[in-house]
């Protein structure tokens, strides 16, 4: 086995940019030492290791941010960004605590806007275990949304994480959160004073975006678009990708198993529906208002079979989907700015954010 897991770091080493491959392996360092066999985890020594940053409420590079307490009965919070007038960004930058503060307020007092304006819902990833808001790589990603959505909002959500917080905590707290977006006067806008929301994620922040988006469709409320980047999905019967890659890139189907065993009921096996949502055990779709889907996959991901499959039953029940599937991608190649693929899969999202607000 050292010998094969040798030749694989080799292989990841040659394929993979050298800053991608130094970020990705440093934090599957970090969490293999947070993981415990009994199925604990250390969150002191997580709280210690994850690098994050404060929110800004001034203008930095064009986009603001702060955060807001949305749940006080069970801790829920969101990081709100917003692009910040071009005009008032020397006056952000030196602006004094008071001044900044009464910005804030204007802004979550404030009433609809007449122009139509996206308000993404992100979800990050982390397995359903690390990262919040405030971790940088999700921090700048979603100043990198703020900035695509041409004057929009994005809402990154502090959702209770695993082994602590068990199915379904994320998914309620997703749920808590799409429920307060649509309810707030400042998020609305257009003719009809809605709020266009997109619902967004990346690993574990997609499949609760899925899963958000079912529960949204049940109850009525409209959804512009989701926004799947290297969903995290499962199942007990192996794909093809995940036998051919395991180990490979990043990721090992026992590091996955560990974080579905964290995350799910402590009976249930990865046929759950919250792991293989359209599995033995899971539920079709069709004639279910179920919004448009853009659907990025990584093609070095183990498990791009199975976003890969999402995409097609979700074709077969009668939805729109648009798969981006980067063939020599590994996880996380959109969190850093230096390859092809990263600035394919930003164009495509800002296409998609701007074709569906309506």
């Amino acid at each position: 086995m050292a010998g094969s897991d040798e030749v694989n770091r080799n292989e990841c080493r040659t394929l993979v940019p050298l800053h991608h491959w130094v970020l990705i392996s440093n934090f599957k360092v970090a969490y293999t030492m947070l993981r415990r066999a009994d199925g604990t985890f250390d969150r002191d020594l997580d709280e210690y290791h994850d690098l994050r940053v404060p929110p800004d409420a001034r203008a930095q590079e064009g986009v603001s941010s702060f955060d807001h307490v949305i749940d006080p009965s069970v801790g829920l919070d969101v990081r709100i960004y917003r692009p910040a007038p071009a005009a008032n960004n020397n006056n952000n930058n030196n602006a004094g605590a008071a001044a900044v503060t009464l910005r804030i307020l204007d802004f979550l007092t404030g009433g609809p806007s007449p122009d139509p304006f996206p308000v993404i819902l992100f979800f990050h990833g982390g397995s359903f275990a690390h990262s919040v808001p405030s971790t940088s790589i999700y921090d700048h990603l979603c100043r990198r949304f703020a900035k695509l959505s041409k004057g929009g909002v994005v809402i990154s959500v502090n959702y209770r994480r695993a082994p602590e917080h068990r199915y379904p905590c994320a998914y309620d707290d997703g749920w808590a959160a799409l429920n307060w977006a649509t309810s707030q006067p400042f998020l609305r806008s257009g003719p009809d004073a809605r709020a266009r929301v997109f619902l967004a994620g990346d690993s574990s922040g997609g499949n609760i975006a899925h899963h958000v988006a079912v529960k949204a469709a049940d109850a009525g409320i409209r959804i512009c678009g989701n926004i799947l980047i290297n969903a995290m999905f499962g199942g007990m019967e192996l794909t093809e990708s995940e036998r051919r890659l395991d180990r490979k890139f990043f990721v090992t189907l026992q590091d996955r198993e560990w974080y579905w065993r964290a995350y799910l009921p402590k009976d249930a096996d990865r046929d759950h529906p919250a792991c293989n949502p359209f599995g033995p055990n899971g539920r079709r779709l069709r004639g279910l208002p179920f919004p448009k889907s853009l659907v990025v996959v990584s093609g070095l991901d183990p498990t791009c079979d199975r976003q890969l499959a999402y995409a097609d039953v979700l074709r077969e029940d009668g939805h729109h989907v648009k798969v981006v599937c980067r063939e020599k991608a590994t996880i996380g190649f959109y969190l850093l700015p230096i390859t092809d693929d990263y600035h394919v899969v930003m164009q495509e999202i800002a296409d998609f954010l701007d074709a569906n607000v309506y």
